[in-house]
């Protein structure tokens, strides 16, 4: 292997998509990990996003897409009554989520990464301290000293070294109560596409259930209980009984867990990243982990890889911090507050979640919202507009209005998808009153890194790519890597575009 260019310590789901988005810019990338080789984990993280998806089939792993169960239907229900229930809306080719087990997802990317001779993986490697100077950062694995210009770290919630190293404290809390995963395989066709929440059942009282169906008719239930139960095997068959009745199953995998919310105090120290768990935890109603994970490894990949290959200085890589720091407080935010409907620790929260749950009062119950992209409206990366101010979050389920700072719709054209257009690196769209040539020509003065310019007409096949977006034809749409809107400029020039381009790449320009 030639020289390393990034280290990515840790080879989980995160880790493993960092390193073949690296290698995917070209970058060498040794990748890391204290365990012996890869273990059977269970389903673990199983719910993965479109979004999340779309960065995998970028990566080489579109087969997570092709195997997992897209199911299509939220349920959820106070004892034995339905409260209410919700669909994904359609957008685009790719499901709005799948279901699969974390261990096939790892296998997936694992023969991604076996393709890839850019990546190599040393298992048995425990990083036991990082020390960076002005050229690079040296790696220790005992006496073992490993070196890099940059550092990815992805090494999971237990990376205490890799943190304390770094000066980082990893504040939050735990919650007491335990949670009991059960996967089963069973015969259940009227819960093969939907997933099913109960609150205060009649066999789990005063607590959760969660039932998601996963592929190959398995199924994964999730049980809130008290903080000191141990469940036997007989506890397991029981409860697995209470729930599916008489029907034969098989119990494949079972554990518990707690809940925790903790934050990093920095995501980016010098030339260490953190990602993943490593930098953020949080409970995992609505999937935000893996799904959360997965766009932090994105966002370090593009920019180390700019900053590698020349293409912008290495200041672009404190907007890592500010953009995917901002995104770990939202998905904190938003899972504290289910976590205090869920499992309500005062008088008054228990209260007001009985008086909500017995009132039917749909619109105040807190299930989890489920895993949506963080919108970077407020990054030093976007250039604003005050014509198209972002317009807040969507109600659940459906796709945002375009605005700068937002993920761009993921619009099927005859060439493939939209996005598929923006991978490789910066592009702009372009109205019909603009002049594609001069744009090119002046943009191509301003910046070495790749940037592809199209006009909407060109691209829209059977219909107008322009109307499906809402943009106007003197318009000009800057979209990054990682298919961001960086900036919608009206009445759109090339020093108007080439100013925005050089705040997507960390500079400094007038809006």
């Amino acid at each position: 292997m030639n020289e390393t260019q990034v280290i990515v310590i840790g080879a989980g789901p995160v880790g493993q998509s960092a390193a073949l988005l690296l290698a995917r810019w070209g970058v060498q990338v040794l990748v890391l990990d204290q365990r012996t080789g890869r273990g059977s984990v269970g389903s673990k993280s199983i719910c993965q996003q479109r979004d999340v998806l779309d960065i995998w089939a970028a990566a080489g792993a579109g087969k997570i897409a092709e195997e997992g169960l897209a199911w299509t239907t939220a349920r959820t229900y106070y004892r034995d009554r339905e409260l209410f229930s919700w669909s994904f809306e359609r957008e685009g080719s790719l499901p709005a989520c799948v279901n699969i087990s974390q261990t096939r997802t790892e296998q997936i990317l694992d023969e991604a990464i076996a393709a890839q001779p850019l990546i190599e993986v040393r298992w048995e490697h425990e990083v036991t301290g990082l020390t960076q100077d002005a050229s690079g950062v040296t790696v220790h694995c005992g006496r073992r000293l490993l070196r890099a210009p940059y550092v990815l770290a992805c090494a999971g919630a237990r990376a205490q070294a890799v943190r304390g190293s770094l000066g980082v404290t990893f504040g939050g809390e735990t919650f007491d109560d335990q949670f009991l995963i059960c996967d089963i395989k069973a015969d259940l066709p009227e819960w093969a596409d939907e997933r099913r929440f109960y609150f205060d059942p009649v066999w789990n009282p005063g607590r959760q259930v969660l039932i998601h169906p996963c592929p190959e008719g398995t199924f994964r239930i999730d049980w809130q209980i008290a903080p000191d139960f141990i469940p036997t095997d007989a506890d397991l068959a029981r409860k697995v009984r209470q729930i599916i009745g008489d029907r034969p199953y098989e119990l494949l995998w079972h554990s518990t867990y707690r809940f925790h919310s903790r934050l990093a105090s920095r995501m980016r120290v010098g030339r260490v990243l953190l990602a993943g768990d490593c930098a953020h935890l949080v409970a995992p109603f609505g999937a935000r982990g893996l799904n959360s994970g997965v766009p932090d490894a994105e966002n370090a990949a593009w920019k180390l890889a700019f900053v590698l290959n020349g293409w912008a200085e290495e200041g672009l890589l404190e907007s890592y911090h500010a953009e995917r720091h901002a995104a770990a407080r939202e998905n904190l935010e938003v899972t504290a507050a289910t976590m205090r409907f869920i499992a309500p620790a005062t008088v008054e929260e228990r209260m007001r979640r009985r008086a909500v749950l017995e009132g039917g009062r749909v619109t105040e119950v807190d299930s989890g919202r489920f895993a949506e992209p963080y919108w970077y409206v407020d990054s030093p990366l976007t250039t604003p507009e005050p014509s198209r101010p972002f317009l807040g979050r969507p109600p659940k389920g459906a796709p945002c209005v375009p605005a700068p700072g937002v993920i761009l719709p993921d619009v099927p054209l005859p060439e493939g998808r939209l996005r598929n257009f923006c991978r490789d690196g910066f592009l702009v769209l372009l109205g019909d009153m603009c002049d594609s040539s001069l744009f090119v020509q002046v943009l191509g003065k301003v910046t070495t890194a790749p940037l592809a310019v199209r006009g909407l007409a060109e691209m829209e096949g059977t219909g107008s790519l322009a109307d499906r977006l809402g943009a106007g034809p003197d318009e000009a749409w800057l979209i990054r890597p990682d298919s961001h809107i960086a900036a919608i400029i009206p009445h759109a020039g090339p020093e108007s575009v080439a100013a925005a381009v050089s705040r997507a790449l960390g500079g400094i320009s007038d809006t």
